[in-house]
């Protein structure tokens, strides 16, 4: 048993100064978990046996599908991740450091170079294959802002599992088996999740879907529709216009330029269209002119992991804001950040609130990249700044009067944007991510030469899948959606201990009966936690047990002169008397139910 008297567990009764959310209050406060650093983590006994029962699950459904489990060191030489590019990719996230030699390493995000080089140390024919392997180990990440308690940090826990199939129908069927281990997985810790379309990012590969928690904490935004469509934004793809022919084309309005004084702002550029051209805007069918034709220009500047810079132009309707997380998608691995005055200046033809495109905002020698939003098509018709202060072009049409180097999605999505699978309009919610699978195809088994022999004797390039769970996130995403205002509310199949027993009372009658209690229950296979404290008040170890939220509590006191106990269960606050004899029959039939 753990018996409270003797275990190194400290309740709190105010929250820390520095939790943000429930889970991290109430982890910290019910002595789980302290933090020792920003972003870091120490787990304590009774948070280290909530952690290991998560572990256990995700563990029973890797191996039901025949994974195998390994374990790499956390510390990493750079020369594998050199060799796939992320030495450089991984940007200032990665903790790098050197040995005395000089040597330089690194503490690992992620271990996709180490799964593949010990496949191909030991691998070299299709008879060998396919294979899965995976590994429960921490990881490390220079979180910029480390939040949240455990949902954002700079170590943490993650199951990460890599498939290795001699082709691409191989898999296919690996990642269909990592795809109903997940769902199984997160159906045992009690964590709905809706599979959404995600984005592969600095992994890379074709096929790419997150499990998403939905709650109002989370910090990914994704969509789904009454017909069954579901992403990320990130991975949102925009249902353009159709685009019109040439002779179409020909029949529009010339492009004009108008004065617009004062008129730097959407919001003001749409006013004065109003009252300057009444009834001559192009989309809307009484002709008011709206945000949606002022065509936006937005300036960033991309970092790539290099160092090297290079300006970008982004033009979206003027109805819409640039989503950084969808831009951060589409330029990484550069870093993109917005233009300053100290950018403007070094770019003297961009006219802050009248850059338009190239001859109309954009000096063509500078050679300055312009991508558009996929809404600007040939034939759609825009006002635009004339790359002159107080003055505008109206009537500009894209394919005729100018052109794009390319389409960006960056765009923010809107409640009610078409779903682009044609399943009808789309809805916000935020989540969180719990897990990530990707079909990363032969990108690091081309970068470090994992090669088989297949069955005609000829070398191929393995293919490969990759699959995590954020297993420290996990407990916290539990514990944020399990508990209430008076403390945890664990589920069973987590919770430090399946019983919590208090001896509330003087007489030594009481901690003796409450002590065969316990005895006899953990002959039956079950935890039990033990409040033996001698002289703490009933009150408090009341508060204690609603703080540190077992599913059922033994409460042996006042009734015992009586012959009852009472019986209580956590989630729904119900209490039993039971009679002495009769307790342990009683817990052990509720537990098993469970």
């Amino acid at each position: 048993m753990i018996r409270l008297s003797s275990s190194f567990v400290r309740t709190l009764r105010e929250d820390p100064a520095d939790a943000e959310v429930a889970s991290h209050k109430l982890l910290v406060r019910a002595g789980y978990i302290r933090r020792s650093a920003p972003g870091v983590y120490t787990w304590l006994p009774l948070g280290l046996k909530v952690l290991r029962k998560v572990e256990a699950i995700v563990r029973e459904e890797q191996d039901a599908i025949g994974g195998q489990e390994l374990v790499f060191s956390a510390l990493q030489p750079r020369e594998p991740y050199e060799a796939t590019g992320r030495w450089e990719e991984y940007g200032p996230t990665l903790f790098r450091l050197q040995d005395r030699r000089e040597g330089d390493y690194l503490l690992a995000p992620t271990h996709e170079e180490m799964f593949t080089l010990t496949v191909k140390d030991l691998y070299n024919s299709y008879k060998d294959l396919p294979v899965m392997l995976y590994q429960v180990q921490n990881k490390f990440r220079d979180e910029a802002r480390p939040r949240a308690g455990l949902l954002r940090t700079r170590e943490f826990v993650m199951k990460d599992a890599y498939s290795f199939d001699i082709d691409d129908e191989g898999l296919d069927a690996s990642y269909e088996k990592q795809r109903g281990a997940y769902q199984r997985t997160f159906e045992r810790l009690g964590l709905p999740t809706v599979i959404c379309r995600a984005d592969a990012g600095a992994m890379g590969g074709s096929r790419s879907e997150e499990f998403l928690h939905p709650t109002p904490i989370g910090e990914d935004t994704f969509v789904v529709s009454d017909g069954g469509y579901a992403a990320n934004v990130e991975a949102v793809t925009t249902v353009a216009p159709p685009a019109l022919d040439e002779a179409a084309i020909a029949g529009l309005r010339p492009m004009h330029v108008e004065d617009t004084p004062g008129a730097s702002t959407i919001a003001a550029l749409t006013e004065f269209s109003n009252q300057a051209f009444p009834g001559e805007g192009p989309v809307s069918e009484t002709g008011e002119w709206t945000r949606y034709e002022m065509l936006k220009h937005l300036v960033y500047l991309l970092t790539y992991p290099d160092g090297t810079t290079e300006p970008l132009v982004i033009a979206l309707p003027g109805d819409r804001e640039v989503d950084e997380k969808r831009l951060e998608a589409a330029v990484a691995p550069a870093v993109a950040a917005p233009f300053t005055e100290a950018d403007f200046a070094k770019h003297p033809a961009l006219t802050k609130g009248y850059i338009g495109p190239e001859g109309l905002g954009l000096d063509s020698a500078s050679k300055i990249r312009y991508v558009v939003d996929p809404r600007v098509v040939p034939g759609t018709s825009w006002v635009a700044g004339a790359g002159q202060k107080d003055k505008h072009v109206y009537d500009l049409v894209f394919g005729r009067d100018f052109t794009a180097d390319g389409t960006i999605e960056a765009a923010e999505v809107h409640d009610g944007d078409p779903a682009p699978d044609g399943s009808g309009p789309m809805r916000l919610t935020r989540g969180m991510e719990m897990g990530h699978i990707f079909q990363l195809g032969r990108k690091y088994a081309e970068a470090l030469d994992l090669k088989v022999l297949d069955v005609n004797g000829k070398t191929v390039v393995v293919t490969m899948g990759s699959y995590g769970i954020g297993v420290t996130r996990a407990v916290a995403a539990i514990a944020e959606l399990h508990h209430d205002d008076k403390g945890l509310v664990w589920p069973r199949r987590v919770a430090p201990a399946d019983v919590h027993i208090m001896a509330t009372g003087k007489g030594q009658e009481i901690f003796e009966e409450a002590e065969r209690i316990g005895l006899e229950l953990e002959a039956q296979g079950l935890e039990v936690l033990y409040d033996d404290r001698p002289k703490v008040s009933p009150g408090v170890k009341f508060k204690d047990a609603e703080l540190l939220g077992i599913p059922t509590s033994v409460v042996v006191g006042k009734g015992l002169t009586t012959g009852v106990v009472e019986v209580r269960d956590r989630a729904t606050g119900a209490i039993d008397e039971v009679a002495v004899q009769d307790a342990v029959q009683a817990v052990v039939a509720e537990v098993r139910e469970d």
